[in-house]
């Protein structure tokens, strides 16, 4: 098959940018090779520090990389599948995480330990990082999917919080639940507003302490009376500036009776040291004046002195989430579950944000992660995150990229990867350009998903791969050979072989993926049946055609859906209820052979309206949706209970 060039450009510029994995074209949502732009290209070197300004800066940058090309020096860091090999021009030494070594000639062999090592040769020394062929086998189990913010009882202040999860985790554990699957849980800056978003966050490295639960932090027993009357009531939508006002005046006035001293641990300090100057100088560091715009100026050392108190608060507020969330670990290990609590890896952090400003040094400065134009979106996406520089994870030994799993992963039975793709490639945005004027950068993933292996293996946890959508048939083959599972949805299960591109047989679904109804960004079960997802984006001006044709085709979804599920013996009657459809949709979710199915409790519960809507940002009320009942009635409705029963038939 003929492989396509970008005759636009030069070629030595396409032969410069495949060195630095820049995409000169891209296969787009049509399967049509499509060239990207000499300002892109040009202007991504640049940002990888390629100076491509006139054509003797290009030939000089590519006769560098020729020249330069030594096959007997190793790239900075070298990951190795534990059942790979790996020639060495010259002799070396591994040093092993324990302290002990061993000499190597010829060849770094099979069977080396899992871990991060170090490897020194007569004229190098770089990172050994040894990782996993696959990860043990997920088991068979189901859950629920929460948006744990929608989550409110009897002692939450107006949001789901970590004494919700704890409870949640015993009381599905002992239903037969083996997960739980929550939205993220990343930190937030702490000033308002607060953003509704879970997915655009401060820092994806430390937790959101909205989540805190108030009356479970030592001291409250004695200002009870005091703090009780800051509690805000549960409104119509979530209002986290008001959750926030509350709980961090409720933190502060138990924070003197905590004893808390500060941590020796560098990254909290810095993390928290960002979080005391956002409370005076704003969320966004690049605004900052110009002297704090970097964690190592003397100027911040400065005036994280001046600030100590603040610091100590913010350091303390993430002692207390880890506590929290460990407590609700607990429950869940306690209950039975076989995989436990799972958290959300959001797909990139504001790069105002908290870790914008403490891992600059290995993020590409002022690129916004994205998507190319696609039928539905044809000026692209820009989705406003950060982007990792693949060069600058190499050259640091992926530290930062391993930190931030890790802390995930130490609070978890597993984690769901938003956006998998990204671990293979992602859609660069450059600065001052539109979405659709972009290029792929395309990342190691033998490191990133070999890392994340690493990491997820060591804590005992499965990985699941959010590879819906366009995705390349390398992604999915790199998650199934590696034991991590992808994702199946029911709208998304369609035969498009089939002359009315029905739903697949159950049977057929994926056996490695965790399996749903629907997604966060999906009409819900009732939405979907009720036909309100054409309602209201006919209301926002979101449909890509008329109105009757969205009708049409939701009835014909509709009709394929109830038809799947009568063949499978699920549905009986002829005029079902949407709550008999429900329940038989969760039905057919125990049927299929996907290793883990989940369940939602806006599905569940009948709601209509979905958690977030894409393409809006205020004319929806994004992330702010609570559920319609009350966690303590939630887990005594009789739907919950048929679900279960069902479910736990999987």
């Amino acid at each position: 098959m003929e492989i396509h060039v970008n005759r636009d450009l030069d070629p030595d510029l396409v032969a410069l940018a495949e060195a630095h994995g820049v995409a000169t074209w891209y296969e787009n949502w049509r399967r049509e090779p499509t060239n990207v732009s000499h300002a892109a290209v040009t202007g991504t070197l640049r940002l990888l520090g390629v100076d491509t300004s006139t054509p003797s800066m290009i030939t000089s940058a590519l006769e560098r990389i020729r020249a330069d090309h030594d096959p007997r020096r190793l790239p900075a860091t070298v990951v190795l599948r534990a059942s790979g090999t790996r020639a060495l021009a010259t002799p070396g030494k591994i040093t092993f995480e324990d302290g002990s070594t061993r000499a190597v000639t010829g060849e770094l062999p099979a069977g080396l330990p899992l871990g991060w090592h170090r490897l020194t040769t007569s004229n190098q020394e770089v990172t050994l990082v040894v990782v996993p062929d696959a990860l043990p086998e997920a088991p068979r189990a189901w859950g629920w999917m929460l948006q744990l913010y929608a989550v409110h009882s009897a002692r939450s202040w107006g949001m789901g919080d970590f004494g919700d999860l704890r409870t949640l985790a015993s009381w599905s554990g002992a239903s037969g639940a083996g997960l739980t699957l929550l939205n993220p849980l990343h930190a937030p800056a702490p000033v308002h507003p607060v953003p509704a978003s879970p997915y655009s966050p401060s820092s994806r490295r430390f937790w959101n302490p909205l989540y805190l639960r108030v009356s479970d932090v030592t001291g409250y027993e004695s200002l009870r009376a005091e703090i009780d009357a800051l509690r805000p009531p549960l409104g119509e939508l979530i209002d986290y500036d008001e959750v926030w006002r509350a709980k961090r005046t409720a933190l502060e006035l138990l924070f003197p009776l905590s004893g808390y001293e500060i941590t020796d641990d560098d990254d909290l300090r810095g993390y928290a040291t960002y979080c005391a100057i956002s409370e005076v100088h704003g969320a966004n560091w690049r605004a900052w004046p110009a002297a704090l715009r970097h964690p190592d100026n003397a100027e911040v050392a400065t005036l994280a002195e001046e600030l100590h108190e603040r610091v100590v608060f913010h350091c303390w507020l993430q002692e207390l989430c880890k506590a929290q969330l460990a407590a609700a670990n607990e429950a869940a290990e306690a209950a039975g579950m076989p995989v436990g609590i799972v958290h959300d890896l959001a797909v990139g952090i504001d790069p105002g944000g908290a870790d914008g400003w403490m891992l600059q040094d290995v993020l590409a400065a002022g690129v916004h992660a994205g998507a190319p134009p696609d039928a539905f979106n044809q000026l692209g996406q820009d989705w406003g995150l950060a982007a990792w520089r693949p060069d600058q994870l190499v050259a640091t030994g992926y530290q930062a990229y391993r930190d931030m799993l890790r802390g995930i992963l130490r609070h978890a039975g597993g984690l769901r990867v938003d956006h998998v793709a990204g671990l293979w490639r992602l859609w660069w945005v450059l600065p001052g350009a539109g979405a659709a004027d972009g290029t792929y950068v395309t990342y190691d993933p033998e490191a990133m998903a070999g890392i994340l292996a690493l990491e997820a293996h060591r804590a005992g946890a499965v990985v699941i791969g959010e590879d819906l959508g366009t995705v390349l048939p390398i992604v999915t083959r790199g998650l199934q050979r590696r034991n991590m599972l992808g994702s199946a949805v029911m709208w998304f299960a369609r035969d498009h072989d089939a002359w009315d591109d029905g739903f697949v047989p159950l049977a057929d679904w994926q056996p490695n993926a965790l399996a749903s109804v629907s997604t966060h960004d999906l009409p819900t079960a009732a939405g979907f049946l009720t036909e309100e997802h054409v309602r209201v984006r006919s209301a926002l001006k979101l449909l890509a055609g008329p109105v009757a044709d969205a009708e049409t085709e939701a009835r014909r979804d509709r009709a394929q859906l109830i038809g799947l599920l009568r063949e499978a013996g699920l549905l009986t009657g002829e005029t079902p209820t949407v709550e008999e459809i429900i329940v038989a949709m969760h039905e057919a979710l125990a049927a299929t052979p996907s290793r883990l199915v989940v369940a939602s409790p806006y599905d569940v519960l009948g709601e209509i309206r979905q958690p977030n809507m894409p393409g809006t940002i205020d004319q929806y009320p994004n992330w702010r949706i609570p559920l319609p009942v009350t966690l303590e009635e939630f887990v005594a409705d009789p739907r919950v209970a048929k679900t279960a029963e069902a479910l736990n038939k999987h």
